[in-house]
């Protein structure tokens, strides 16, 4: 079950974070900004190793006792962090890709608004019922 999905922005600071067991609040916000050393080590690392730039997928980050930590990074370096249960064993990679991809497409919605500012927090129903939906889709 997906506990936590962050977006951040590019200069490292929280455009969204929805947590479903909201007493545990600050420990995914910690969860959260921890994984951003690891997202950076990756993307440094991939483009040294020059390999295709066009897969955005990060894979697991690292794993708790309780949780492991996914990543996603656009083409604009906005990231997208989801943290799931680690007793989830059913969950497979290419879901957690497929997720991502749908909390892409609807990050991108937003941007496509001409009432949004880029860079601003997220305030909106669509984008947040489609991330209650994931999280719900996953259990």
């Amino acid at each position: 079950m997906a506990v936590c999905i962050a977006v951040i922005a590019k200069e490292n600071y929280p455009l969204y974070i929805r947590s479903v067991p909201t007493e545990n609040e600050l420990k995914f916000h910690y969860t959260v900004h921890t994984s951003l050393d690891v997202v950076d080590e990756k993307i440094s690392a991939m483009g040294k190793a020059l390999v295709d730039q066009r897969e955005l997928y990060l894979g697991l980050l690292y794993p708790t006792e309780d949780y492991k930590v996914y990543g996603y990074v656009t083409n604009s370096k906005v990231k997208f962090v989801m943290v799931v249960d680690s007793s989830n064993t059913a969950l497979r990679d290419n879901e957690i890709r497929s997720m991502f991809r749908k909390l892409h497409n609807s990050y991108t919605d937003i941007m496509c608004n001409p009432f949004y500012n880029p860079g601003d927090r997220i305030h909106s129903k669509a984008f947040d019922n489609m991330v209650t939906s994931m999280m719900m889709q996953v259990c």
